[in-house]
Formats: structure tokens, C-alpha cells, sequence
């Protein structure tokens, strides 16, 4: 039976929240922007699902959540609506959904201002503050680092950005933190990315929260769905599904959260120390242990471990089609070249069993001192 322990990449859809939605396909297919009663109970139904979503991280007077079709889509809504003058701070290594969207606005005139990493991947929230002045419009740093796992305090940072500068917008990228971490938002922090297939929904729903007093200019036009904030109709399946997925997460978050730490440290534990070097810290997400196999290549460890029936993965999935052979977030957090090579990232989902991380790590030692054995 295959070991899948690349749950920061997706998850397996949650099959109870499946269930529970399937009326929403096959009875209840209706367009919620329809005039007649059914369309209305649709439009009755996000209402419900949306209430719920955000209630789990955030203040319904103080915040709103808007529907997307994933994180990628939230951040680059909350990048493009918001940082249109001055200069924009993040930070290095934040996901490629942020990444690419900073290199669009320089070539849109607007000043692209970085901050270094620390080792784990957390962002040096001193240099960050330096960058930021008067002029800076739009500053966004992620919550969770997608590929080290580092998490990053973005209330606390979204306060002092503030204090710097009232005036300029904080967004964080929450897709690896929300359903995952016992956080809630607070005032300071106006705009978070989530998406639903890395907590047990499906791929092609997410979620844009803004602080209530944004005005939230239109990233896609139409027919003026969810306030003629994000037009499109509404995929009501994968919203619901999402709601009935967070609302087993949230349920059981503190106990998933401990669970999970006992297994990547036990994962790490049974690991062979002449191969693999920690790269994750021990405060990081318990959901994401990032490693390196010094002197090899990850990728062709992956294969390896493919096929002796274990799925891992090697750093963001979303940088995949990258042309670089390196991580740019290792090397932005001040690795060699050959560290980043070897990167490995093993992540857990509520579902992996103590079993799955122990014949995991049996998988990776094998195949690993099998391989550095051809290459002595």
C-alpha cells in the first residue's frame, strides 16, 4: 500500500465532507445567482458556509471572506488590488504565488522591496521593518513557509508593520496555517490567503479574508458574484465540501497539531544522522518536516522512494516547473547549493498513522544509503 507524505502539496479529500455534499451535485445543482427559491436556498447555503469558514480564524464584525478558486488566486487578488504605488515589501522564499506577483509589479513601476530569511525559513522581521517607510503601500508575508514549515508570528508583524505605517495593507499567505494552527486574526492583519485542498477539500475553491473596511476592487469581472468582489458562479459542491472539511479540522486542531508533532519528531528520530541534516525547526509547523540529504539529489530520492511505495516530496510543488535546479527558498535561507540539492520534505495530514511515519522513514533510509552507496 503506497505512503503518501506529501500532504503539503494536496491532501486526499475528506470523504465524510464528500458525503455530506454530495446532495450538492446531484439534488441541489442550482445556480445561487438564480431568482427562484432554489437558487435563493444555494445562495442561503454559501452564506451559512462562508459564516462558517471564517469564524474559524477571525471576527465576523471585523472581517469578510470572500470565495476563490485557490490561494494562488487570493494572493495574487490581495497583490494586484492593493500594491499599485510606492514600494511593496516581502519577504525571500515566501510561495511562488507571491514570488511571481512581486516580479509583475516591478514590471508595473511598483518598487519590489525583500527581507532575508533566518536558517528556518522565518522571516528577519528586524530587516523587514527596515524596509519599510512611508512610501510602502502593500506588505505580505506568509504564515507558514510552505516548504520548511517555519511560521512566522503575523499578527505580531502585522502590528508593528502598522506602527510604521498605518497606511500600508498586511496580507498574509495562510494556506499552509489555516486548519492547522489554533490562530486567529487579529485587527492589524487586513487581508489572508487560504485554500481547501490542503485540509481535505477540493482543488479549485479557496478563500480571500479582508478586514471589512477594504474596499476590494474586482481581480476577475462578470456577472458580480460574491459582492462583484470575485464574479464567476459559485461552485457550490467544493464550497460546501470545504465548510464540512474545516469544520472536522477545527474540531479536532489541538489535538492534530499534538498528534502530528510526536510523529515528525519520531520520523526525524528514525532517521539515519550520516545522511540527513534538519532543516525544519523544532517550533515549525508540525505538519512539515524539511530535510536534506547532503551529497544527493532529493529528486532522484523521490523517484527511489516512489517506487519502494512511499510519496514525498522535494519542496513546494508549485515550483516544479521552476528552471532552477536549486530551491531559491534553501538558498535564500543561506544553504549551499549542495544542501538544497538534497532537500526532501516530508508533510503529514490528520490522517497519517504512527505506522505510515515509521515504515516511511524505514523507506527513506533504505533507499537513500542504497544510493550513496553507488556514488562511494
Amino acid at each position: 500500500m503506497m505512503i503518501y507524505l506529501d500532504n503539503a502539496a494536496t491532501t486526499k479529500p475528506n470523504l465524510q465532507a464528500v458525503e455530506r455534499a454530495r446532495v450538492y451535485l446531484t439534488d441541489n445543482f442550482y445556480n445561487p445567482s438564480a431568482l427562484y427559491k432554489e437558487g435563493f436556498a444555494m445562495q442561503n447555503d454559501i452564506k451559512k458556509a462562508r459564516s462558517a469558514l471564517l469564524s474559524f480564524v477571525a471576527n465576523e464584525r471585523e472581517f469578510e471572506w470572500v470565495f476563490t478558486s485557490c490561494g494562488t488566486e487570493s494572493d495574487n487578488h490581495a497583490v494586484f488590488t492593493f500594491a499599485k504605488r510606492g514600494n511593496a515589501v516581502t519577504a525571500e522564499g515566501e510561495h511562488s504565488a507571491i514570488e511571481n506577483s512581486f516580479k509583475e509589479l516591478q514590471n508595473r513601476g511598483v518598487e519590489v522591496r525583500k527581507a532575508p530569511l533566518e536558517k528556518d525559513g522565518s522571516v528577519n522581521v528586524e530587516k523587514l521593518l527596515s524596509l519599510i517607510d512611508e512610501k510602502t503601500s502593500f506588505v505580505s508575508v506568509m504564515h507558514v513557509n510552505n516548504e520548511t514549515g517555519a511560521i512566522n508570528d503575523i499578527n505580531a508583524i502585522a502590528k508593528a508593520v502598522k506602527q510604521k505605517n498605518p497606511r500600508a495593507i498586511f496580507h498574509s499567505d495562510g494556506v499552509q496555517a489555516y486548519g492547522k494552527l489554533p490562530v486567529r486574526l487579529e485587527k492589524e492583519v487586513d487581508l489572508y490567503s487560504v485554500s481547501a485542498h490542503k485540509i481535505g477539500g477540493l482543488k479549485g475553491v479557496g478563500g480571500l479574508i479582508k478586514r471589512k473596511s477594504l474596499v476590494l476592487s474586482p481581480y476577475i469581472y462578470g456577472g458580480g458574484q460574491e459582492q462583484g468582489r470575485r464574479s464567476g458562479t459559485e461552485n457550490t459542491f467544493g464550497i460546501m465540501q470545504f465548510a464540512f472539511a474545516a469544520e472536522q479540522k477545527y474540531a479536532a486542531i489541538s489535538a492534530d497539531f499534538a498528534r502530528l508533532s510526536s510523529y515528525r519528531e519520531k520520523f526525524w528520530e528514525l532517521l539515519d544522522r550520516d545522511i540527513f541534516t534538519r532543516i525544519s525547526s523544532e517550533n515549525a509547523s508540525p505538519y512539515i518536516l524539511c530535510l536534506s540529504a547532503k551529497g544527493l539529489r532529493g529528486e532522484i530520492l523521490l523517484h527511489l522512494a516512489n517506487d519502494e511505495g512511499l510519496i514525498i516530496g522535494t519542496g513546494s510543488a508549485c515550483s516544479s516547473n521552476a528552471k532552477t535546479r536549486y530551491s531559491r527558498v534553501l538558498k535564500a535561507c543561506g544553504y549551499d547549493n549542495e544542501t538544497a540539492d538534497g532537500e526532501l520534505r516530508i508533510s503529514f495530514s490528520s490522517e497519517t498513522t504512527e505506522e505510515e511515519v515509521e515504515r516511511g522513514a524505514q523507506i527513506l533510509n533504505a533507499v537513500a544509503r542504497k544510493l550513496k552507496g553507488k556514488m562511494n
